[in-house]
């Protein structure tokens, strides 16, 4: 994508604050959106694969049992992250960016980090609460595996944190380098055991627990940069700013944001669940979360533009610049929409085979539903879309009652029997969903770029 963001004067004098940290690129030029977003495509890309490594040498070196149990691990707690920490990404990543394009060299930590470990520590308690049922019923008795979940999430808040703390600051690089190291390092485990040097589940579990730990590394070389490229002098002069941000505004939009991430996972995860309970081939639940793979891969890999987007629209709101913001917006949804569109006609013509080929089983996938979750999929990564421009625009609490009342509709229809082939029922309910959610969204966005009303500043 061209880059389309226009550079950052940081020129404003001011001293350290109570809660701020030096911008750590004060006085440099802001990178493009085009290139932030390529940056960010190849370090996620290249992540999926080594993700993908990890669980393909999982798969050879542990009895189909317990590798199971690694998925489920790993599902268990991707779903969790990112309901509760994904918020907080999201919230330093779009105050940062608005502080830095109005000239603020420091930013407020305080509520971010209080609700960070506010849900962090909800998420302990109920873990512990649960430790029984959670190590027995989820787990079947593996101990390692529950522990892995609690520590393993418990570090993935500090590496969310520090996601939104270079998103906020564009540095790309970094982030993609963060991404990287926490898929390489988990990979490792795996490898570890596939080559004799360790053996069990456990070692391959740990690899989740560990990633986020060492992907850390990153920030020290995130806070030397900033040294180096800082003037002593410039320090000196600086005077307090403003407190930046309220811990109800802060608040008021982490739970937004939770809602908006709760009601995403439903829409890829809930028809996997309500298939496995009413269906009476209990095989039938694996050919929907297959279907729906065809959404989730995409999605992942739009991580990469989401994050670069966000930053970088919340700069041109705070300057003003609609005719840029608009035109940010205009050519995500167009290449979006030309993906989308490769996609189903491809499904129209090889998808049953293509689905035989990777998967196998005896389900008949049809060629037209899977045409209609590809263009589900570019729907869906079009509200993704729209969903940055509500956030930058203060508009969060609005976007989170689209995205819940989707997903609602979504599990209504799936449950509902209005479709007797339950496969299709859900590849039309997640086509519907996600076309209701786009135009919501999309209606939105139109109401706020023409000035309708937007949250107040905090």
């Amino acid at each position: 994508m061209a880059e389309i963001a226009p550079s950052v004067a940081a020129a404003a004098e001011s001293g350290p604050g109570e809660e701020g940290i030096l911008d750590a690129e004060a006085g440099g030029p802001r990178g493009g959106y085009g290139r932030g977003a390529g940056i960010l495509s190849i370090g996620i890309a290249t992540t999926g694969l080594v993700t993908f490594a990890y669980f393909a040498v999982a798969s050879h070196v542990l009895p189909e049992v317990e590798y199971k149990g690694i998925s489920l691990l790993w599902s268990v707690m991707f779903v969790v992250i990112s309901v509760i920490y994904r918020p907080i990404e999201q919230l330093l990543s779009r105050t940062i960016a608005d502080r830095r394009a109005r000239g603020h060299h420091e930013h407020p930590y305080r509520v971010p980090v209080t609700i960070q470990a506010s849900f962090a520590l909800l998420f302990a308690i109920v873990a512990l609460a649960l430790k029984g049922p959670i190590e027995d019923d989820v787990f079947d008795g593996s101990s390692t595996l529950y522990w892995v979940l609690v520590v393993g999430t418990l570090a993935y808040g500090a590496s969310y944190f520090a996601r939104g703390w270079l998103a906020g600051h564009e540095r790309f690089g970094l982030y993609g380098g963060l991404v990287f190291l926490e898929s390489t390092s988990r990979f490792l485990f795996a490898l570890a055991v596939a080559v004799g040097i360790a053996s069990g589940q456990g070692t391959v579990a740990l690899g989740i627990a560990a990633a986020p730990f060492v992907s850390l590394v990153v920030v020290p070389w995130a806070f030397s940069r900033r040294k180096a490229t800082e003037d002593p002098s410039i320090i000196r002069r600086r005077k307090p700013q403003d407190a930046g941000i309220s811990m109800a505004h802060g608040m008021g939009f982490a739970v937004s944001v939770l809602g908006i991430m709760l009601a995403e996972q439903t829409l890829l995860n809930a028809a996997v669940i309500t298939t496995d309970i009413t269906a009476a081939d209990a095989a039938l639940a694996g050919f929907v979360f297959n279907v729906l793979l065809i959404a989730r891969a995409p999605l992942q890999l739009f991580q990469s533009i989401q994050t670069s987007l966000l930053p970088h629209l919340a700069g041109l709101e705070a300057k003003e610049g609609a005719a840029d913001f608009g035109r940010a917006i205009r050519i995500t949804v167009l290449a979006i929409a030309a993906f989308a569109g490769a996609v189903a006609l491809v499904l129209l013509a090889i998808g049953p085979w293509a689905m035989d080929v990777l998967f196998g089983g005896d389900y008949d996938y049809g060629r037209i539903g899977l045409a209609v979750v590809a263009l589900g999929m570019g729907l869906h990564l079009i509200a993704g879309t729209l969903n940055q421009a509500a956030l930058a625009r203060r508009q969060a609490k609005v976007a989170a009652g689209a995205w819940l009342l989707a997903a609602a509709l979504f599990v209504a229809f799936v449950l509902a029997p209005t479709i007797s082939n339950q496969v299709l029922r859900v590849e039309v309910a997640y086509f519907g969903a996600t076309l209701i959610l786009s135009g919501l969204l999309f209606a939105l966005y139109r109401r706020t770029a023409s000035g309708q009303g937007p949250e107040p500043k905090p």
